[in-house]
Formats: C-alpha cells, sequence, structure tokens
C-alpha cells in the first residue's frame, strides 16, 4: 500500500491566502517621484519669491520628508525608517558635491579670461598692470615637483619594500610605521620650517632656493609614497614568492622580477597622486623657495616662482590697477587644477593598463 504524498493547502485555517497575508501594502510608484516634484516647485518658488537660494533649498528639502511619513503610514516603520536614512545619506552626498562645484565654477569662470598663448609663453619680469604670465611659476613647478618626487620615490619605496619583505614585525619596522603615521599628518608649514633650518645650517640666514622647496616637498609626499607602495606589496599573493624561491630565484631578485612588476599599477598610482597631493602646497615653498618674476632653470641658485605661491602672491599684493593681477591668480589657480586633474587621470590609465586582466 502507497502513501501519496499531497501539496500543502497554501489557505490557512482562517481561510486567509498565505502569499496575500505575505504581501504588504506599498506607495504607488509614482509616489515618491510627485513628492520629489513638488518639493523641486515648491522649493524654486521661495527662491523667486524670496531670492534666497539657501532657503529654497531648504523648504525643498523639508518637503521630501513627506516620502518617509507617507511611508510610516502605508507601509510601516520599518520600510519608512529605511526611506529615511536613504534620504539622509542622500542628502549629505549632495552637499559634500556643493563645495566641489562651487570651487570648480568659480575658477572657471574667472579663471579662463586670461588663458591664452602669452599667459603660458611669458613670465612676469618688467610686468606692470596688464600682460604677462605664468611661464615662469610653471617651470618652477616642475621643476621643484619634480626634484620632490626624484627625492621622495626611491626613499618611500625602498622603507615600503623593506616593511613588507624584510622587517617580519620586528621593533624597527614598528617605530617606522609610527614616524610614516606621524609624518602623515604633519602640517605642510612645519615642512617649509623644516627644509628652511636645515638649509640655514649650510648657507646662513636668508637662504632661498628651488632645492629646498623639493625636499619641504618629499617630507610631505614620503609618507604617502610608503603607505600606498606597502599596501599594493601587500596585495601581491604569497604563492607568487614562494614558487620564485622554489626555483632557487634569491630574495633580492625576486621582489626585483616577480614582487614590483605585480604591483606597479598600485605603485604608480600612488606615486601619481602623491605627486598631485603636494603639487599645491604654498606654505612651504613661500618660506624656502621664495617668489620672483623671473623665469630661475637652477634649483640650487635662487629664488623660484611656483604657481601655488604665485597665485598667492598675485592675490595678497595685486598692485594699481588691481584686477589684471587678480584675474592671473585665477588663471594660475586654473592651470593647477588643470594639471593635478591631468595626474589624476594618468593614474587611473596606469592602473587599468597595467593592472592584471582580470581586475580591469
Amino acid at each position: 500500500m502507497t502513501t501519496q504524498l499531497t501539496a500543502p493547502d497554501p489557505a490557512r485555517a482562517d481561510g486567509t491566502d498565505v502569499g496575500r497575508a505575505l504581501r504588504t501594502a506599498q506607495l504607488p510608484p509614482y509616489g515618491a517621484r510627485l513628492v520629489l516634484v513638488v518639493a523641486a516647485l515648491a522649493g524654486i518658488g521661495v527662491w523667486l519669491v524670496d531670492d534666497s537660494v539657501f532657503l529654497g533649498v531648504l523648504t525643498a528639502w523639508v518637503l521630501t520628508l513627506a516620502i518617509p511619513l507617507w511611508s510610516a503610514l502605508v507601509e510601516g516603520t520599518r520600510k519608512a525608517t529605511d526611506r529615511l536614512v536613504t534620504q539622509l545619506v542622500s542628502s549629505a552626498f549632495l552637499v559634500a558635491l556643493v563645495p566641489l562645484f562651487s570651487i570648480l565654477y568659480e575658477v572657471l569662470s574667472r579663471g579662463t579670461k586670461v588663458l591664452g598663448i602669452d599667459f603660458f609663453t611669458f613670465s612676469m619680469r618688467n610686468v606692470v598692470g596688464e600682460g604677462g604670465g605664468i611661464y615662469h611659476a610653471i617651470i618652477g613647478t616642475l621643476l621643484i615637483t619634480g626634484a620632490a618626487a626624484v627625492i621622495s620615490i626611491p626613499i618611500g619605496l625602498f622603507a615600503a619594500i623593506y616593511l613588507v619583505e624584510y622587517a617580519d614585525g620586528n621593533r624597527l619596522s614598528r617605530w617606522l610605521r609610527f614616524l610614516v603615521d606621524v609624518m602623515t599628518g604633519i602640517p605642510s608649514i612645519v615642512a617649509g620650517l623644516f627644509a628652511y633650518a636645515l638649509f640655514v645650517i649650510f648657507f646662513g640666514e636668508g637662504v632661498r632656493m628651488g632645492i629646498g622647496g623639493s625636499v619641504a616637498l618629499s617630507v610631505l609626499m614620503i609618507p604617502v609614497v610608503v603607505r600606498s607602495s606597502e599596501e599594493m606589496l601587500k596585495l601581491v599573493p604569497n604563492e607568487l614568492r614562494e614558487a620564485s624561491f622554489a626555483l632557487g630565484v634569491p630574495k633580492w631578485r625576486t621582489i626585483a622580477k616577480v614582487v614590483l612588476p605585480t604591483a606597479l599599477a598600485g605603485i604608480v598610482t600612488g606615486v601619481t597622486l602623491a605627486i598631485a597631493r603636494v603639487i599645491g602646497e604654498t606654505a612651504p615653498l613661500l618660506i624656502i623657495a621664495g617668489a620672483t618674476d623671473s623665469v630661475n632653470f637652477n634649483l640650487f641658485d635662487g629664488r623660484m616662482a611656483t604657481l601655488p605661491v604665485f597665485a598667492y602672491a598675485s592675490q595678497r599684493n595685486p598692485g594699481i590697477p588691481p584686477e589684471f593681477s587678480i584675474e592671473r591668480a585665477w588663471g594660475a589657480a586654473l592651470v593647477l587644477l588643470l594639471i593635478v586633474m591631468l595626474l589624476n587621470l594618468v593614474a587611473r590609465l596606469v592602473s587599468y593598463f597595467f593592472s592584471p586582466k582580470g581586475e580591469r
């Protein structure tokens, strides 16, 4: 005699459909969009009537709180809480974008007025009022930042290799990591004072030279290179090292031929971002590199102009009439912003083309 299995009855004893009992009421698909449109129109209306952007935005945001309130009445407190937290996170993201877009708008709107061939090919030597350019500041920025990279990259990379490959958690590695963490947070003005004090020992009071600015920037750049390179080296699988050791390859050659090429994309990206981080520093360069209106190609002799110092000096002492100097300051800020964006783009491209195919 066989027993036949039957599917369970979807209806409960009280006659209620199980599927229907699991379903809860939801807002209509157009509900949230309708509230957002009404809130936006109300905010625009308040802005036009009161001529206050802040009051209009605040009104629109307060009205959007109707979405979680409506959800609490229809869907319950759990779904309403989810909608409220989503709205708060989205609002915080939009608030964070406000200063970014405001800076971009100001720099683009004011800096593009002076851009031209003369602005990039002339210096400020013997220029008063209208005219002149930032050629001397571009040269100084490239030379000082390039020398800082030459100083920082080998030191930072070798320190990272020691921490990952040789340290093995000893006391020296712990102290080195602690010092790197401390150096990451030091103010830039301290780096400038350190470089000035160092060069005063050898050249006397009042020393101003480009290589001093490179030393100051390298103090800020080295910890970033160490941290980024260390994290990239840690991501290299140990199996690659063990396979190389099994073939009898010495450790230094394993690092040079296996570990570094594997982590190359991340290392180059970290180095590029470190350069972008220090290229806009003003305080240390103002202390040790100084400012000048002439072109100087010698890092070891005399003052050297840079883009951030040029922008600061043009805004701080605009002269008479002041509008031309202020326009040049905005133009220098725009060029510096474009250089930083270009460096970030290069970092992204390097990370894409040199990373393993499976991680692109």
